[in-house]
């Protein structure tokens, strides 16, 4: 019997309409938001996919982000994609939720009233019973996993209590709120329970953990428990604020080789009038005595940071002082942002944006520049040495993996020639390092090493 292509159509509609689409912007902060509706979704018997075509489902829900300017333009160009798909009849309903439509929701619906619904950060219960479904509170702890499945992002916090002059934040996800110890706990050993091998602990602040809810820093009993996990072989923390840093995570490193030697502290700054302006509670000197003491405890840590350029205020002298102490500093990994005048800001209310676009970029550029140098001499002093390597994926003639001074997505990575060798993905191989790149390692996995860790 011959099919038509009008009843294919049909019959793709059909299968298609109870599929629900969730395409996330923005950080792995927002892709947990997505992977916990997902679960949810999925339990009321909804299929639903991450990140497909849009052509894949009858309705997609965009989970957004209103951090900066640019991450808000990204958002507001697939809500605009979205709506082409729904106005020319490929889906049938469109959803946004997230960042951009907390802190917008109201100009949105008036300047784009083709979405068929609103939603901001705190409203997934609602969302859920839009679509038909049922929130299930015993579901709170369990996720779809979207990443690779050998990793996950795990959430300790909501919102913010630091009144930093350039973020949003605050205004955006409120104030901090630590997730309960056994809340966290429960939600890593249901991740293991799927095949993750590396934790990536992330919240706004993970210094903060503990204060609202026990009145005390948790982050150290945290980092215990997570070290109980069984299957999980590393736990990596993401995001620390120079102030009140947990030193004691520090030392913990030293002994419990389940947590990576890898500290990500993002210090914006190191000038004191910026600092000052910044709002940051810190000052330069007390930044530096923070660095050396981290690495007098934890000599091989791999520091991270993040760094604003451009900030209002910053003359040719503050910017000089951030070059010479990321010459003097010398970052394993560092990231640079050109500073972006976000609305209701406490920079935005009492600054002028007054460093051009042109010297911003310029500034950035040359910050750029100067790590990549730093990072080139850093990985050379790996060469010869041996390494635990994560194996991510495949990619033309290598594997490519990282060690525990990487995380995901952001830092070096490894790259492992096949040369007929079959590798597991998602499985921990020694590596002997033998050349490096700008920001790349290359290795080779040692002969012992032929039968991967379980």
């Amino acid at each position: 019997m011959q099919i038509s292509r009008g009843d294919k159509n049909k019959t793709k509609q059909r299968f298609l309409k109870k599929r629900i689409n969730i395409i996330t912007m923005g950080c792995s902060k927002n892709l947990v938001d997505s992977e916990h509706l997902m679960r949810q979704l999925s339990a009321s018997g909804i299929e639903v996919v991450h990140d497909a075509r849009l052509d894949e489902a009858s309705t997609i829900i965009v989970n957004t982000c209103g951090f900066i300017h640019d991450a808000r333009e990204e958002s507001v160009n697939m809500i605009l994609q979205c709506v082409d798909a729904k106005n020319k009849g490929i889906i049938e309903n469109l959803f946004v939720m997230g960042c951009l439509s907390e802190l917008y929701q109201k100009e949105l619906e008036k300047e784009i009233p083709e979405v068929t619904g609103y939603f901001g950060v705190r409203n997934m219960e609602e969302v859920i019973r839009r679509l038909e479904g049922e929130y299930r509170t015993g579901l709170r702890t369990e996720r779809t996993i979207t990443t690779p499945r050998h990793y996950a992002y795990l959430k300790i916090a909501e919102g913010c209590n630091r009144t930093c002059a350039f973020c949003s934040i605050p205004n955006i996800r409120g104030a901090h709120v630590s997730v309960p110890l056994e809340e966290v706990e429960r939600e890593a050993r249901f991740l293991a329970n799927q095949g993750v091998k590396e934790l990536l602990v992330i919240s706004q602040d993970v210094s903060y953990y503990g204060w609202d809810r026990y009145q005390k820093q948790m982050l150290p009993e945290l980092m215990e428990r997570l070290c109980r996990v069984d299957g999980a072989e590393w736990v990596r923390l993401h995001y620390a604020y120079p102030l009140l840093f947990p030193m004691q995570v520090v030392e913990m490193m030293r002994h419990e080789r389940k947590i990576c030697r890898y500290v990500d502290m993002p210090v914006q700054h190191i000038s004191d009038k910026m600092l000052k302006i910044m709002r940051r509670n810190i000052t330069g000197a007390e930044t530096m005595r923070l660095i050396d003491a981290i690495r007098e405890k934890l000599p091989d840590v791999a520091l991270r940071t993040t760094l604003i350029v451009g900030h209002p205020e910053e003359t040719d002298d503050d910017f000089g002082q951030l070059v010479r102490f990321v010459e003097q500093a010398r970052f394993d990994r560092l990231g640079v942002f050109a500073y972006s005048h976000e609305e209701n800001t406490y920079a935005a209310k009492y600054y002028k944006d007054n460093v051009p676009e042109k010297v911003k970029q310029e500034r950035a550029d040359y910050i750029m520049r100067l790590q990549k140098d730093i990072s080139e001499e850093m990985n050379r002093k790996k060469i010869g040495k041996i390494f635990k390597t994560l194996i991510d994926r495949e990619e033309n003639d290598f594997y490519v993996g990282r060690t525990e001074y990487d995380s995901p997505e952001v830092d070096t990575e490894t790259l492992i020639p096949k040369n007929g060798e079959a590798l597991q993905i998602g499985h921990f191989y020694p590596v002997r390092i033998s050349d490096t790149a700008e920001f790349d390692l290359y290795g080779t996995v040692v002969c012992e090493s032929l039968h991967p860790s379980p």
